[in-house]
């Protein structure tokens, strides 16, 4: 590898929360060679969130459900990519459509993991994961290691531009005094929801403290918010912003909360990473797979009962294959208004199951 680059493709085309999370190599690549441009190539229509980074010289989407799906197209926008100046290519994803756009790249100098095994003839360099030994982030920052990058995290911030800022600002200022709670009761798979009536009631019980709450989701969960509405005793006190927001304006929204309730989903990242109070619940997913939300302010909620079935995958599923989905039915209502009061000041967070 050489000691200095001067135009870097970082490529992160998975969900929205590992874009998220590849925040700390971004920060960590910029440190590394300041004069150089790092450009982020992230899944079509997550671009937005991260054009306020300093870091970054340029973020592009790859349209890898749409126009672009398949294979061909894939080698096809490894070409074209080729063709713009890059000395270095880093793939954060271990797909095989990343392995042919990173090969049809034609760049000399290509980092990637050293699984599966068909990576060890697209890249140049490989990288131990070590999935069971390390955290996410720094499985993403092992990345940088044939570059002389430290492993550790350095601290970052999600940058948003000052005028969606204001606009969020002033939308709270509105609301008044005291706490806000947000809550989002959306995950893209269906096995990583919590029950609406516990979502329903954690709001009622926020509204009858005199904690103020606003319902987050995006364009496809607006029913879903709709649902969790009508089955709270008090509708007409929460502010319900499901589909009203670009991804901008939820991060910005969700920079102001005093804590945010999420299931393990891509807006639980945009939380931590601008140091939001989060508490999550985790259900087919655990905690030790590393893709937590990080920091001292964020609490993993997960049952404690151990269930043969879980984890039931790395994302989760469309249903429970058990039928019974004890992994989230099991997080009780009480334990996550304990977590609420504990983290608004209200409690000590002893649980009352």
């Amino acid at each position: 590898m050489k000691d200095n680059y001067k135009k870097i493709a970082l490529w992160q085309t998975a969900f929205l929360g590992d874009s998220v999370l590849t925040l700390p190599l971004i920060k960590a690549l910029a440190l590394r060679f300041p004069d150089a441009e790092i450009h982020f190539f992230v899944r079509k229509g997550v671009e937005s969130l991260f054009a306020g980074q300093p870091e970054l010289s340029g973020v592009h989407g790859f349209d890898k459900r749409g126009a672009q799906k398949g294979m061909v197209a894939a080698r096809t926008f490894g070409v074209e990519l080729g063709r713009q100046g890059f000395d270095l290519f880093i793939s954060a994803h271990t797909s095989a459509r990343s392995a042919v756009v990173a090969m049809s790249t034609g760049i000399k100098d290509r980092i990637g993991y050293d699984a599966p095994w068909f990576n060890r003839f697209v890249y140049s360099q490989t990288v131990k994961r070590r999935f069971d030994e390390r955290e996410e982030v720094e499985r993403l920052l092992a990345l940088g290691e044939p570059l002389g990058i430290p492993g550790i995290a350095p601290e970052v911030m999600l940058e948003l531009p000052d005028d969606v800022l204001d606009e969020a600002e002033s939308f709270f200022d509105r609301l008044g005094e005291g706490p806000v709670i947000g809550v989002h009761p959306g995950s893209t798979w269906e096995t990583k929801k919590w029950p609406e009536q516990n979502f329903a009631q954690v709001i009622d019980k926020c509204i009858a403290q005199g904690l103020k709450v606003i319902l987050f989701g995006g364009p496809s969960e607006e029913e879903l918010c709709r649902s969790v509405l009508a089955l709270t005793d008090h509708s007409e006190s929460v502010v319900n912003l499901a589909g009203k927001l670009n991804l901008q304006q939820l991060a910005a929204h969700i920079r102001q909360l005093d804590v945010y309730i999420s299931n393990d989903s891509g807006p639980m990242h945009i939380a931590w990473v601008q140091n939001v109070p989060v508490v999550a619940l985790f259900g087919p997913t655990v905690r030790r797979f590393g893709f937590f939300p990080r920091g001292e302010n964020s609490t993993v909620l997960e049952t404690h009962e151990e269930l043969e079935c879980r984890p039931c995958g790395l994302h989760g599923g469309r249903s429970c294959p058990e039928k019974h989905h004890k992994c989230m039915t099991d997080i009780s209502v009480e334990k996550v208004w304990n977590e609420i009061l504990r983290k608004v000041g209200k409690g000590n967070g002893s649980e009352n199951d």
